[in-house]
């Protein structure tokens, strides 16, 4: 990698961060009724996302569907077989209950999200319809029909979104 492509993989990950960190933000003013700082933080977070998307394409991480699948799937594979578990041990260590279920909730999901890229990814070019929700609280997505209650956080069905 040379260094603008590093500079690119950079800056896309602060831009990314600042995308999320903005988005915490706006919940929180809304949460404080304050509409226009949050409407200020979102409108900075789509900015960032501008920004994240033309780094991460400059830097030539987007390749074909079939690849950009493979990618996905090595990368949920890493984070829950080896980037996980020594954090939640760590949190375990530390008594740091939050935290742990925090990294336990991510953790079990991102098998999740592993099993749904390998199955688009062996049915690919079939475009079968097919809806997805995630549950609010851990992130848990499946498919066509969010369960009564989530297997990963227990919340109620009610908890799931659909995505569009």
């Amino acid at each position: 990698m040379n260094i603008t492509e590093k500079h690119l993989m950079d800056a896309f990950a602060g831009e990314s961060q600042a995308n999320r960190k903005y988005l915490a933000f706006a919940a929180q003013a809304e949460k404080e009724g304050l509409k226009q700082v949050a409407k200020l933080f979102r409108a900075a977070a789509d900015a960032e996302t501008v920004h994240a998307l033309s780094h991460f394409s400059a830097a030539g991480k987007v390749k074909t569907t079939r690849e950009n699948l493979e990618a996905a799937i090595a990368g949920e594979t890493y984070e829950f077989e080896e980037m996980y578990p020594p954090m939640i041990k760590d949190a375990d260590q530390e008594g740091n209950k939050r935290g742990r279920r925090s990294l336990d909730y991510a953790n079990q999901v991102e098998m999740v999200h592993a099993a749904l890229y390998r199955k688009a990814l062996d049915s690919l070019g079939k475009n079968e319809a097919v809806d997805y929700y995630v549950c609010q609280v851990c992130g848990h997505t499946v498919e066509n029909e969010p369960p009564d209650k989530c297997p990963v956080c227990q919340a109620i069905k009610k908890a799931f979104k659909k995505i569009d």
